[in-house]
Order: C-alpha cells, then structure tokens, then sequence
C-alpha cells in the first residue's frame, strides 16, 4: 500500500491501482464494497471492448491473440519501481506467447487462457502535483506492436443532478446509465468536467476520445480512450489499433479539484 500526500490532499495506491483520491479529507473516488463496481480504477490494454462475438480472438499481424474484454494486462500485477513523499511507479511486463490465466472463465467467460504475440512493458507512473493528480502511462515493446489503450477510473457521485460537460456538449447521468455497457461515446476530445457536489476537471493527453458508463446513480466511470470499441462490430476490432512505431508511446492524465 502506497500513500502520497501533497497540499492537503492524499492519494492512496494499492497494488497500482488508485483506490483514494481525497482534498481536505473529501474522497473523489469510488469506494470498493459500494455500489456499481468492484474496482476503483484500472486499464484497458492491448485492447478495448468486448471479443465473445469474435471467438475472443483479435486480428494482428503475426501469430494468435486470444483477449477478453479490455485485454490481459489486468490479469497481470504491478510491481513497484520507485516511490517518494509526491510519487509512486509502477509496471507490469509481459513475454510474447505467455499463456495467461483468465480470471473470468468459467463464470463470466467461455475462453480460460489468454495470450499476446508481443513482448511489452506498462508503465504507470502517478505524481500528486500542488494542485492535482497526475497519471502517466508508458508503453514500450515490440516495434510496430498493435495497441488500443483505455483508463478506467470510477468517481464517487452525491448528487442527484450530476453530469459531465465538454466544451459546448453536456451529458446527464441518465444519459449515461442509459447508454448500458456499450458506455457513451465522447469523441475527439481531451478535456471533460464532472459537474458534481464539486467539480472535476479531466484532462488527457494522446488518448483522444472519452466513453463514460455508470450502472448506478452513486458513481459515474470517465474513461480516455484510444479507440472507441463500440464503433466497429467485433470481429473488426482490429481497425480501432495504434503500432507502436517508436520506442516509447507516452499518454498522460490530470485529475483536476475545481472547487
């Protein structure tokens, strides 16, 4: 468990993944044990969406990709590389070809091994700056590796009236709750607000898009992402990839206290 303080505010990270965000003792983040979701925050990587109507198979350019929803890097844990009073890094790793245990099969999945034809390294690296919260992500591996990168963080919700906001556009949470689990679409853009009993300001670097999803009305989940999955039917997921054609691919996130 990782704690970092900065300014009054303290950030909480358990085995990488962010599970408290709090300014003067105010949590941002959805809690684990309320409703919605079991999770406070992870990563979708090296893919995004959902792959049973494609036989959990994903088209790339060399060898077998077997994936489940949002892909395996989940199915893998971080270490820790480096921790001080303001920051924290963490990794996961991965080999070309390792078979990975799937931990949704049997119950909520029909494929129980998955597996990547490409070595790489994720990085996450999380810094509380004076004023907010920074995520970084760096991906390394393979030249010309096919990716799709998504983060998925959970906001805590106390009002009835919340939504979120980007440029001239709004989003209810009916909106949202309504749009199920294929999440809403907000595409081509790099900074949203989350209008609540306070506000949030996200905002992303090299991701290029939003999807927002919530099942409950107490928290709301305001995703970057690289590709919206939704856009293509399954078997074509494959069109929504990135390459990794140079040594690193850097993607950066702020989490913002508006008042």
């Amino acid at each position: 468990m990782v704690t970092l303080k900065n300014n009054n505010q303290t950030i909480v990270i358990d085995s990488g993944e962010i599970i408290s965000y709090q300014l003067n003792e105010y949590e941002y983040l959805h809690q684990k044990g309320s409703p919605g979701w079991g999770h406070t925050d992870t990563e979708m990587f090296p893919i995004i969406g959902p792959t049973e109507k494609a036989g959990y198979r994903v088209q790339v350019p060399k060898g077998n990709a077997i994936q489940d929803q949002h892909g395996l890097l989940r199915e893998l844990e971080y270490s820790l590389d480096s921790e001080d009073a303001h920051s924290a890094s963490f990794s996961k790793e991965y080999i070309a070809g390792t078979v990975i245990q799937n931990s949704k099969y049997p119950e909520r999945s029909k494929v129980g091994r998955l597996i990547w034809p490409f070595s790489f390294r994720f990085e996450k690296r999380v810094v509380l700056l004076k004023d907010c919260l920074e995520i970084t992500f760096v991906i390394s591996g393979d030249k010309d590796m096919p990716y799709m990168l998504g983060y998925h963080p959970a906001f805590k919700l106390r009002s009835a009236s919340a939504g979120v906001v980007s440029d001239d556009t709004s989003y209810s949470l009916d909106e949202v709750m309504a749009a199920g689990n294929i999440a809403l679409h907000v595409p081509e853009k790099e900074s949203i607000i989350l209008k609540d009993e306070r506000e949030l300001q996200i905002m992303s670097s090299g991701f290029g898009h939003f999807m927002l999803w919530s099942p409950v009305s107490n928290m709301i989940c305001i995703e970057p992402i690289t590709f919206y999955p939704y856009a293509v039917e399954q078997p074509f997921l494959h069109e929504g990839f990135k390459h990794l054609n140079q040594p690193e691919a850097e993607f950066k996130l702020r989490i913002i206290p508006k008042g």
